[in-house]
């Protein structure tokens, strides 16, 4: 899927060249970022919209714009594992490359107008507001940041001059090249594995499984970067038990028990508004299959389950960091990140005290912070 651009110039404000694709005999040029190739004639946007032929090559045409910033909890990513209580600045741009029915982000990330893109701001400017508001991290977040990869690698680099951590919320729809380079600026990551079934993957995102497998398997056995898993269950399309077993095993068996696994709760949106929301039944079933499959650490997200949101020792089941919602009460693990009751090491990346952001959720502006 393609779509007619407006004139489009190399010289316009967020327009910026990259480097992957190539051309195609036929004039046409293909982008390489995605497994979605998708082959551009001048003047044409690929799939996600912010990618588009210019001049006989493929432009971003949304870098350094954003549809706003705000600060959140690290566990909204959802990270539990990943700095725990700890503030983190969001932000995402336009445009997506799926096409999910069910897109819960849909007026974001199926954003066809680069005029609600209102805030702008260098790498520079993100990573100083990080620093002036305290945040220990920065999310590319809302939309999927695979498509905006040149300006979320620039801002990685200059959160790191600042020991500002790095958050890709992600699908995993990545070719291979473009992923090695992606994730050496990422220190976590949240993957959304959004099925484990081919024919969901095409039939409601438009996209394939098996990429993102690949991707998974690649930030798990290649990388250094911290990776949770999110799966948001869908009354009736990917939450049977089969399919539920046939995931758990397959994460516990290819990538070993400590990846934390999230199920959150579905809400009718965007194409998909003739479907119940999720059970709270069905989330703790799947939990429970997680667990039972040997996954050390399966939350529930979108419902209120306190149970279900803490973390709690493979080892000995002693509570380790108790959740509501996004709050955090009891905190057992010790300075090493270990079970204060048995000594065992919870998978994750901890320090001696958690933060105390809480749930709050706030809006900032970057302008200025930086001049």
């Amino acid at each position: 899927m393609t779509t007619d651009t407006e004139n489009i110039s190399l010289q316009d404000e967020g327009v910026v060249p990259t480097r992957y694709w190539h051309a195609l005999d036929d004039g046409r040029v293909q982008c390489d970022l995605c497994p979605r190739e998708c082959k551009l004639r001048e003047g044409q946007r690929g799939l996600c919209f912010v990618r588009a032929c210019v001049d006989g090559q493929i432009v971003l045409t949304s870098y350094g714009r954003s549809s706003g910033y705000c600060i959140d909890p690290i566990e909204k990513k959802p990270l539990n594992h990943y700095l725990p209580g700890t503030p983190v600045l969001s932000f995402g741009t336009a445009g997506c490359n799926l096409a999910c029915k069910f897109c819960q982000n849909w007026d974001i990330s199926k954003s066809r107008e680069l005029d609600r893109l209102m805030d702008s701001a260098s790498p520079e400017d993100i990573a100083n507001t990080a620093e002036h508001y305290g945040c220990r991290s920065v999310a590319y977040t809302y939309n999927d940041p695979v498509i905006f990869h040149e300006y979320a690698i620039d801002v990685a680099r200059a959160c790191r001059e600042k020991n500002i951590k790095s958050v890709a919320v992600s699908a995993g729809y990545v070719c291979d090249e473009p992923r090695r380079e992606f994730y050496q600026h990422m220190d976590a990551a949240n993957i959304d594995l959004k099925a484990f079934d081919e024919k969901f993957y095409w039939k409601l995102t438009g996209a394939h499984l098996q990429p993102v497998l690949e991707t998974i398997e690649y930030i798990n056995k290649k990388t250094d970067v911290w990776m949770e898993l999110t799966t948001l269950l869908i009354p009736g399309r990917n939450d049977s038990e089969q399919e539920l077993q046939a995931m758990t095993q397959w994460v516990v068996e290819t990538l070993g028990p400590d990846v934390p696994m999230h199920f959150t709760a579905f809400h009718p949106d965007y194409k998909m508004t003739d479907i119940a929301p999720t059970p709270l039944a069905t989330l703790r079933r799947a939990r429970r299959i997680a667990m039972q499959n040997g996954v050390r650490y399966a939350y529930i997200g979108n419902a209120h389950d306190p149970q279900g949101d803490s973390t709690y020792c493979h080892q000995c089941g002693a509570r380790l960091i108790e959740r509501d919602w996004y709050t955090l009460g009891e905190w057992n693990l010790d300075a090493r990140g270990c079970c204060k009751q048995c000594g065992a090491r919870c998978a994750g990346v901890f320090e001696a005290q958690p933060g105390h952001w809480g749930a709050k959720r706030q809006p900032v502006r970057i302008h200025g912070l930086s001049r």
